[in-house]
């Protein structure tokens, strides 16, 4: 079993409800068509950069994707982590959250919190 988070790209004012709820639509096939905001190219570029999702790297153990490749999309980057994945992952997906102004979802009990860069 995986542990799930996603990031995601909104306007400043949106609510924990907002961001659910496009989760929700997410979940239901529906996605908002175009290019990727560039906070989610710039978030997926560096995360990638560190962990990548594809090619030889994902074989290995090392890897900490349960699932690859990453779930891109304009709004959004859903990551599907092995649950023995460093902490040093889940810090750094923080960290780059932070830098790229987004919000963070745990799918697992629906929490949604601004990285610590944003507090």
């Amino acid at each position: 079993m995986s542990f799930d988070l996603v990031v995601w790209s909104m306007d400043s004012g949106s609510t924990s409800a907002d961001v659910r709820a496009a989760h929700e639509l997410c979940r239901q096939g529906e996605h908002v068509e175009g290019q990727p905001d560039r906070r989610i190219a710039a978030f997926y570029a560096d995360l990638a950069g560190r962990y990548p999702d594809r090619g030889p790297a994902m074989q290995s153990e090392q890897s900490p994707w349960a699932a690859a490749p990453l779930h891109v999309a304009t709004d959004h980057v859903e990551m599907h982590l092995r649950p023995a994945c460093a902490d040093e992952v889940l810090l750094t997906i923080e960290r780059l959250a932070g830098e790229h102004n987004l919000l963070l979802l745990d799918p697992q009990d629906g929490s949604v919190y601004p990285p610590p860069t944003r507090v």
